[in-house]
């Protein structure tokens, strides 16, 4: 079963962009899918994640926001799956 990561973001949002980019750069090394799910519009999303975006969960967990940090994000991810 394939790891999902999401990505919580917003039109036009250009740390959304960037942290986009950088999990597709690390996505066939660490062989996991991307999801974005745009928050434009959805009253609970905007609630919960309006001034964080991006906000990147695994399998539904969160695990950051703003920035990706390509260490930090392969270490929870081997973490994530350890515990799976």
């Amino acid at each position: 079963m394939s790891t999902l990561i999401t990505i919580f973001s917003r039109h036009g949002c250009h740390l959304c962009e960037v942290a986009e980019a950088t999990l597709t750069d690390l996505k066939e090394e660490l062989n996991f899918e991307i999801e974005v799910n745009f928050i434009d519009g959805d009253v609970e999303l905007e609630k919960l994640y309006g001034h964080e975006v991006p906000v990147i969960h695994i399998d539904g967990e969160h695990h950051d926001f703003y920035r990706v940090d390509p260490e930090r994000f392969r270490s929870s991810l081997e973490k994530h799956r350890q515990r799976q």
